[in-house]
């Protein structure tokens, strides 16, 4: 893979306005550490083993929002899946966001949850592709904001099309009887919220 870096006289502008963002952002730690270590990559602040610093610093922002995340062996996972893992770069990079990379990241965090029978899969279909890591963020999501409105979700989450996340993520989701609505006899009400049901919240509890 052939990447194109900023000119160094850039890098220490753009290293200052990453680190910036993470500690004003207020997305999903999940999607922030992904972004991280994509924008990293990115400006490419070394001439070599940028891929392992940005992998360093996604543990340590996964770490300090649950210090699971410290223990993953996310490294081998990737390690496994290299040409993919560039690919996802590549396509970030043709497509002048982080979507691809976020995908892919996303994916390498349930794999790497599955080898260490970590709870809040176990009950989640483990096809690790674009779907299961959205519906994971989503539960990860309303873990952590015990309840929330449809807009909330998809702010946190980083989704902004309403019918297709309602469609892929969420009814599934209820269906499921993770989440649960907070007025379920008025499931159309403006002031509706989301939380995680009882199974749901069993999830995010260790064996």
């Amino acid at each position: 893979m052939i990447h194109m870096a900023p000119p160094a006289d850039r890098v220490p502008v753009l290293v200052a306005e990453l680190l910036d963002w993470v500690n004003r952002t207020d997305t999903h730690p999940l999607i922030t550490s992904c972004v991280f270590h994509y924008e990293f990559e990115f400006i490419h602040p070394f001439t070599d083993g940028n891929g392992r610093m940005g992998r360093l610093w996604q543990t340590l922002l996964l770490s300090e929002w649950q210090p699971l995340f410290a223990y993953l062996p996310v490294e081998t996972v990737i390690k496994e899946q290299q040409d993919d893992y560039h690919q996802a770069l590549s396509d970030s990079d043709k497509q002048s966001e982080a979507t691809p990379y976020i995908h892919f990241i996303l994916n390498a965090l349930l794999i790497a949850l599955k080898e260490i029978d970590h709870k809040p899969i176990r009950n989640i279909s483990i096809e690790c592709d674009v779907e299961c890591s959205g519906y994971f963020v989503l539960l990860s999501v309303l873990n952590t904001l015990g309840e929330a409105s449809l807009s909330e979700v998809m702010e946190k989450s980083g989704h902004k099309h309403k019918p297709s996340f309602r469609k892929t993520y969420l009814l599934p989701a209820l269906e499921a009887g993770f989440v649960e609505m907070l007025y379920p006899d008025s499931p159309k009400s403006p002031k509706q919220k989301y939380l995680l049901s009882e199974s749901g919240r069993a999830l995010f509890t260790k064996s």
